[in-house]
């Protein structure tokens, strides 16, 4: 699967929209277009998988390391691999956009708004390439699209600017129909606010599909991971709009070593039989009302109490905690199994990657070992005074006081996401 990766100057430029149109572009060519997002977001890839119709893949090295990343691209299907960059090209030191295209060896396209700049596109294009080789990142941005350009004179005069070397492979024409709303943690999720086609497929006939198709390039295979045995588990995993945050990796690795159930707490549905729970990440404060009446937590919180091993990650920490209060100021009850008091804030209240080291034997390492991951929560939460964490926080933030993974029973709730690729998932089996 040949790829390449789209870049941009800075976050805020239009890469997303920029993504769904080239998308959109290469189908009408012809292609099998696999999406992909490089850093740990859950939300854009939202978005890809609702226009190419295939789930869209995690690409970060601090997540994953090297190998790991091209593992994790190879596992995509598809003839062209069309990976979304975060923030500015260079930005990001677990992680950046270019130490993803250059760990998978793809060219760069790079996104540059338009809007009121004609030449000054062609010297920011040539100052990103030119950077490269200063900032000692074997990558190549060989071309551009113009996001927010005119057709005529204007995309004319960006065409002919552009240094040699560098192509010119579109431009996404202004539309107020290309915006997507935004809210705390980013945009909103591709099934809440999805795009118009008609105005993604106008967008779609501005892009260069032979030109951009003909950039990309096969990465390197790395070595394979050894299979692992079924443990002939049952594993249930919470699917709805409030934990709606999970890598597609994490489900295709807990299918390979288990039996998984999933079920929907905002819409009502009773916890399955199962060994074992995952609650992903998500939008719990907004569903705080359907999960405090629904009977989901209710039985969870029994279940916990049995040892069933429960595994919160964020919004599932929050659901797992004692109460939940709102940014309005509404608390709700929630499973009451974590002895922790979570309130919504008005900002983020951690944003990084992380890094933890267990504390002793836990459902997703063993002590001493570290778990990489990331942390992007609006909000905070008030522990008991006698709460006991699995982790130590060697990067990022956590709960408290340098410490993550709150734990009682079989329970552990974390702040931090973390990638199959980090081992977790193998422990959280291998731990039921």
């Amino acid at each position: 699967m040949r790829g390449f990766v789209l870049g941009g100057t800075a976050s805020g430029v239009g890469k997303t929209v920029a993504t769904l149109a080239t998308i959109r572009a290469l189908d009408a060519a012809g292609h099998a277009v696999q999406p992909a997002k490089a850093g740990p977001d859950f939300i854009d890839p939202s978005h890809h998988e609702r226009v190419a119709g295939v789930p869209s893949r995690t690409l970060d090295v601090w997540l994953q390391g090297e190998e790991g990343l091209r593992r994790n691209y190879h596992r995509g299907e598809g003839d062209l691999c069309i990976v979304e960059g975060v923030m500015g090209l260079y930005d990001g030191d677990g992680s950046s956009t270019a130490r993803v295209a250059e760990a998978l060896d793809l060219p760069v396209v790079l996104v540059v708004d338009a809007k009121a700049g004609m030449e000054s596109v062609a010297a920011t294009a040539l100052g990103f390439r030119e950077y490269a080789a200063h900032a000692g990142r074997d990558i190549e941005v060989a071309g551009v699209i113009a996001q927010r350009a005119h057709g005529g004179r204007h995309e004319q005069g960006i065409r002919d600017a552009l240094p040699e070397g560098m192509a010119y492979l579109g431009r996404i024409p202004p539309n107020p129909d290309l915006e997507i709303p935004d809210r705390h943690l980013g945009l909103h999720m591709g099934e809440e606010s999805p795009l118009p086609t008609e105005a993604l497929d106008a967008a779609a006939e501005h892009l260069d599909a032979e030109a951009l198709a003909d950039l990309a390039r096969s990465p390197p295979r790395p070595p394979g991971r050894d299979p692992r045995p079924s443990t002939e588990k049952r594993v249930a995993v919470a699917d709805d709009a409030a934990f709606a945050f999970r890598y597609p990796a994490t489900l295709e690795r807990l299918r390979e070593r288990a039996e998984v159930a999933t079920f929907a707490p905002t819409r009502g549905d009773a916890l399955p039989d199962c060994d074992a729970v995952y609650l992903p990440g998500g939008y719990p404060e907004l569903h705080a009302p359907d999960l405090a009446d629904g009977d989901a937590l209710d039985d969870l919180a029994d279940r916990a109490a049995d040892g069933l091993p429960v595994l919160g990650e964020c919004g599932g920490l929050m659901a797992l905690a004692e109460t939940l209060t709102t940014a309005d100021g509404d608390t709700h009850g929630m499973a009451g199994v974590l002895p922790a008091d979570v309130r919504m804030h008005d900002r983020y209240q951690a944003l990084d990657h992380v890094e933890l080291r267990a504390r002793g034997d836990t459902l997703t390492a063993r002590a001493g070992e570290t778990r990489r991951g990331h942390e992007f929560h609006y909000s905070s939460a008030e522990v008991a005074d006698d709460a006991r964490f699995a982790f130590e926080v060697v990067r990022g933030d956590g709960i408290a006081e340098g410490m993550d993974g709150l734990t009682e029973h079989r329970t552990l709730g974390t702040y931090a996401h973390v990638h199959p690729e980090s081992g977790a998932f193998d422990s959280f089996l291998e731990a039921i």
